[in-house]
């Protein structure tokens, strides 16, 4: 039997440890294409409060990423998982939401300043 969360969570840890093993230069690809990810997503409308439109266009920027091996994949496969974890209805999806918000805390985004 498939089991979702499991998969999720493994491929959160992967997500953790690279991010864990970046240097800064690498952590840093990794939090611009987050950012890019998480602009992409805000741009694209739920489908009845289904986050899989948003999920598959992330899973396809992270696969070019990947192909090219570029650690950029690492940011837009953190977006993916936060988007179907944020649905909210998967087993332990709250310790889950845990681990990303720690992963995404390890990135260097800038805030946006207050004029």
């Amino acid at each position: 039997m498939h089991d979702e969360t499991e998969d999720l969570s493994k491929t959160l840890l992967w997500t953790l440890g690279m991010i864990a093993q970046s240097g800064p230069e690498d952590r840093n690809r990794i939090a611009v294409a987050y950012r890019e990810a998480q602009e992409l997503v805000a741009g694209i409308p739920k489908d009845e409060g289904d986050a899989r439109p948003r999920i598959i266009a992330c899973f396809a920027r992270s696969d070019a990423y990947r192909a090219a091996g570029d650690i950029a994949c690492v940011g837009w496969i953190l977006t993916a998982i936060q988007e179907r974890v944020n649905e909210g209805d998967l087993p332990h999806w709250r310790k889950l939401r845990k681990i990303i918000n720690r992963s995404v805390k390890m990135l260097p985004l800038a805030s946006p300043t207050v004029h």
